[in-house]
């Protein structure tokens, strides 16, 4: 037994020789041995591709659940009777149409006004912040406008004194409030602009047509979303309001074709934003993609 032991005892000590290096290759290796970290060192767990990870995501997405309109089209009164029915417990909900344009790069965010033909809620009253002078200033006051003055209202406008939801100017004063306003009110969608029709000699008769009128805006991915009417309306008066606006959506867009337009030649006309889906739903039924609209 004594004999045995010592055996041992040479076996796992190293010593000098050859026989130093069979025993220590023959000891058993704990986990924080250096040949075991170095086995460790090369299994380095690489991280996962951009296009792995969207792989993944696909098939985790063909796996879910999916609604049996996911993939149906149906026509705009098919898909408002389907509705009806789902929400026959609460006709006080809201049908909401969600209208997908395609923004490309340089595309500006599609936005607009409308009124409905049966409203499904009283519109909102604007503030409104006008910049004039003389007799612009005026009939600004005239028309009920908030707040009237010239460029000496930058500066309330900077400091929050003075909050509008809505801001218009006049031609003559555009350039002086514009350096000023224009890092204040630009990223707020709020600067007057030609393009917009805030900025305007007629400030009277822009207020005449903002009285009684919504304003829709698209997000950053160029989804419009708008509630559109009610459940308990009859569905002639349904079909109404979602064709109004949609004709308005077209018409900021560019979807919409005037034959006296397009008779006309115009070089600095801007290409159409795409739509490429109008779904129709409620707060409990499914989204329904319409294939008339």
């Amino acid at each position: 037994m004594s004999a045995f032991l010592a055996q041992l005892g040479v076996r796992c000590h190293p010593s000098e020789g050859f026989l130093s290096r069979r025993t220590w290759q023959s000891c058993r290796q704990f986990h924080g041995s250096q040949v075991v970290l170095a086995r460790r060192d090369k299994k380095k767990v690489v991280a996962p591709t951009k296009a792995q990870l969207a792989a993944k995501a696909r098939k985790k997405a063909l796996k879910a659940k999916k609604s049996i309109y996911a993939s149906e089209k149906m026509t705009l009164e098919d898909a408002v009777n389907v509705l009806r029915a789902v929400e026959v417990a609460a006709p006080n909900s809201t049908y909401e149409l969600v209208v997908k344009t395609l923004l490309v790069k340089g595309t500006t965010i599609p936005k607009g006004r409308y009124s409905l033909p049966r409203e499904t809620k009283n519109s909102t009253q604007d503030r409104i912040l006008v910049f004039a002078e003389g007799k612009a200033a005026d009939e600004a006051r005239r028309a009920g406008v908030d707040i009237v003055g010239g460029p000496e209202l930058v500066d309330g406008v900077i400091s929050g004194r003075h909050q509008a939801t809505m801001f218009l100017c006049t031609p003559d004063l555009i350039r002086a409030i514009t350096p000023k306003l224009g890092r204040i009110l630009g990223p707020r969608g709020l600067m007057p602009s030609e393009r917009r029709g805030t900025v305007t000699a007629n400030i009277s008769g822009f207020i005449r047509k903002l009285k009684g009128t919504s304003e829709w805006k698209g997000d950053k991915a160029g989804t419009i979303r708008a509630p559109i009417a009610k459940m308990h309306f009859p569905i002639p008066d349904v079909v109404k309001n979602i064709r109004y606006f949609l004709g308005v959506v077209k018409e900021a867009t560019g979807n919409l074709v005037d034959s006296e337009a397009s008779s006309k030649k115009d070089a600095n006309k801007k290409p159409a934003t795409a739509i490429t889906r109008v779904v129709l739903s409620s707060r409990q039924g499914p989204g329904i993609e319409i294939s008339d609209a």
